[in-house]
């Protein structure tokens, strides 16, 4: 882990280098070490900063440059999938079955037998749950969780973390709930990390790191926990 700091349990947890420093090779990791706690993982989102790691690594924390995002109003709806949409076939809640959501996410898939999403972590994005910081986009049919996504929303930014899709086109429906939920709660942009082709064709793209670092300046502050469960 040479090139990046050490974060220590008794450091200010709230504390982390200037993303301008993160590694070009692995492409983003900034800082390795520390807990998840609410105070560290608000304080990293707040930056663009998120942890993603495995069982055998300490918690590494990451800034990619550049970022993928999708700002809400350019979210892609495929012929097909309004068709999806006009049927009724699926029901979407919010924060009805997050620590669902979050276990779906983990699951095994046939592309990527393993997980990221550790115990570790699932135990503190339920914890921001319960804070009121993180929250859950369902998607259900026939009163059976079939797909959905999570992630942290602080004031007008919602950082998209993972999705999951047990029946096709599930975690699109949710997307495009959340895409409605962003535009009813003034939400201007949702981070989508790091870029993939599914989300590309879904109308996500990359801006420069500095960019996406002076959107969070504009956008993040002033935030608070908040009920999604209604407006």
């Amino acid at each position: 882990m040479s090139g990046i700091v050490w974060l220590g349990d008794e450091a200010d947890p709230t504390w982390f280098p200037e993303v301008s420093t993160a590694l070009a090779e692995p492409e983003g990791l900034l800082a390795a070490g520390g807990e998840l706690s609410p105070a560290r993982l608000l304080a990293a989102y707040e930056r663009g900063i998120f942890p993603w790691y495995s069982d055998n690594q300490p918690v590494l924390w990451w800034c990619p440059d550049p970022r993928a995002v999708l700002f809400p109003q350019e979210l892609r709806i495929s012929r097909s999938l309004r068709k999806v949409l006009r049927s009724g076939r699926f029901v979407t809640r919010l924060d009805t079955a997050f620590t669902t959501v979050i276990e779906g996410c983990a699951a095994p898939r046939a592309s990527s037998p393993g997980t990221w999403l550790t115990p570790e972590m699932i135990a503190s994005y339920t914890r921001l749950h319960a804070l009121g910081f993180a929250h859950s986009v369902e998607t259900w049919h026939d009163g059976v969780l079939v797909g959905g996504l999570y992630g942290v929303c602080l004031g007008r930014v919602f950082f998209g973390e993972s999705m999951f899709s047990a029946e096709t086109d599930a975690s699109k429906v949710a997307l495009v709930r959340l895409r409605a939920e962003a535009q009813a709660r003034g939400i201007a942009l949702i981070d989508c990390q790091v870029p993939n082709p599914h989300l590309r064709s879904l109308g996500s793209r990359c801006i420069p790191r500095a960019e996406f670092v002076a959107l969070l300046g504009r956008h993040v502050r002033p935030h608070g926990p908040g009920s999604w469960k209604a407006l």
